[in-house]
């Protein structure tokens, strides 16, 4: 009798509890049964998906986006948003500030205001928060009357649809369309942003608990993660674990965090077919060296990396063993994980993997795999042409995930604890240079680095005044009697506040 390989042995029940366990607690989301989801590739099949589901609202509409452009899309949106608004529905409306900074301006969301939309702006510059512009809502999801939802990683943005007059595709992005229970978890996701920039949503604008649509057979969880809470983060790390035959990851900003890049060479060295398809010309193309310079330990270790050939690959997607899926907008970097607000939905249906296990594979054949040449030296693909500051707005994370890998580069550099390849040759070259330069306006015109320096520094002491005053205001007022117990315990707590 021939034994049955390991990796193709049907999951024991006592270890599919223990997977489903570990989901649950790692992800923060309970699995949701009795959905039907559709996967919507681009924004051929996205935008006029979610145009008629608003065009089908009758009570309400929750759409939340990281960039909105004011341009055809963004202009059709509005224009189908206000229609909603006249017929009585009531619209609700985010954007992140950082996102959407340049992108769309006062007027635009004047007059959905004017029209009687409710516009949120999430997290714009305080004075007295110098660092908060760092932590962003990155979600990108639209909910119509609780029956029908989607989460994806398209912006409502023109950028999106290419132009074919140019010769330009459209960006390479997933999406899902979702029916049944879990569309109430995507309300909850909403709520609780909605809540962070003012008053909650009233309990009227959530889906009931107990509402109920015709049956379907897609089991998802809805993951919602929010700054500081790593539940995306640990998902993948436990999904990478699993996997036992293939684990199919697809990224628009990947910069690898030693624990991630760690987690997907031990799966490659155990024998599962890991790969990594990212762009090969990011829409922020300092973004595509800095991926680079972490493919070396991933190709050692026997993780297949691709570079898309294509106009921007913006996807974030992972498929796992042919039934495991996760869609949505978190990217494979520090900053998505910890830093921003993000929306997935994990998948845990054979046909729908099965689908985006196709659709990866039609997408690597149009991509060029890296390898390592003799003496284990990467390949990078030479870039497209484009000037490094041509940049242009894109996905959330850009910047701090850059400032990570630049930052792990130089200290590389100078500790000698990791062996720096050519894929990190001209980010170094670039790097000393800057410094040289920098060093060199300092000595001949000192006041050029003082001034900014001294604008930040006067920054963040406003913002810790402000601070300090508010906190001393919030200062609840001794009583008389606390007044009458002071003694030896007022003295001991004014010590103890001292030495802190």
């Amino acid at each position: 009798m021939t034994a049955v390989p390991s990796s193709r042995r049907p999951m024991m029940p006592l270890a599919r509890a223990y997977a489903e366990q570990a989901f649950s607690r790692a992800a923060g989301a309970q699995l949701v049964e009795g959905n039907v989801l559709r996967v919507l590739r681009d924004a051929r099949e996205n935008f006029p998906a979610w145009l008629q589901a608003i065009e089908s609202a009758r009570e309400r509409i929750h759409l939340e986006c990281y960039i909105i452009s004011n341009d055809r899309v963004g202009a059709a949106f509005a224009d189908a948003l206000i229609r909603k608004v006249r017929e009585g529905v009531q619209v609700r409306l985010l954007y992140d500030w950082v996102g959407s900074f340049g992108e769309s301006g006062h007027r635009y969301y004047q007059r959905l205001k004017d029209a009687g939309v409710e516009v949120r702006c999430f997290n714009p510059p305080r004075i007295d928060d110098p660092f908060g512009v760092l932590s962003r809502d990155h979600r990108k999801m639209l909910s119509v009357d609780g029956r029908i939802g989607f989460v994806m990683g398209l912006c409502l943005s023109a950028k999106w649809e290419g132009n074919e007059a140019k010769s330009i595709a459209p960006w390479r992005d997933t999406g899902v369309s979702l029916e049944g229970p879990a569309v109430a978890d995507l309300d909850e996701a909403f709520a609780e942003v909605w809540a962070a920039t003012g008053d909650p949503l009233p309990p009227s604008a959530l889906t009931p608990a107990e509402w109920t649509s015709e049956p379907g057979d897609v089991a998802v969880r809805v993951v919602g993660t929010v700054p500081t809470v790593s539940g995306l983060y640990r998902l993948d790390l436990v999904i990478s674990a699993l996997a036992r035959r293939t684990l199919w990851l697809t990224d628009a900003y990947f910069v690898g965090v030693p624990a991630y890049v760690s987690a997907l060479s031990s799966a490659a060295r155990d024998g599962v077919d890991v790969r990594l398809l990212v762009p090969g010309a990011s829409d922020v193309p300092v973004v595509s060296p800095l991926s680079r310079s972490g493919y070396r330990p991933l190709l050692e270790s026997g993780v297949r990396v691709f570079e898309w050939n294509g106009t921007m690959l913006h996807a974030k997607t992972a498929v796992v063993d042919g039934r495991w899926a996760r869609v949505g907008s978190t990217n494979l970097n520090i900053q998505s994980w910890l830093g921003n607000y993000e929306l997935d939905v994990a998948i845990e249906n054979d046909d729908i993997a099965h689908e985006l296990e196709a659709h990866y594979l039609e997408d690597l054949g149009n991509a060029t795999e890296i390898v390592l040449s003799k003496g284990a030296r990467v390949q990078p693909i030479t870039p497209t042409g484009r000037h490094w500051w041509r940049m242009a707005a894109g996905s959330s994370g850009r910047a701090a995930a850059s400032a990570i890998r630049v930052a792990n580069s130089v200290g590389s550099a100078i500790t000698n604890r990791r062996v720096l390849g050519p894929a990190e040759s001209q980010l170094m070259l670039n790097i000393g240079l800057v410094l040289v330069l920098i060093a060199a306006l300092g000595v001949a015109f000192p006041r050029v680095l003082a001034i900014p320096f001294a604008v930040v520094a006067a920054w963040l002491g406003i913002a810790a005044l402000i601070r300090a005053l508010r906190l001393r205001k919030a200062r609840p007022a001794a009583s008389p009697q606390a007044a009458q117990q002071g003694g030896q315990q007022g003295a001991t707590i004014t010590t103890a506040e001292r030495l802190s």
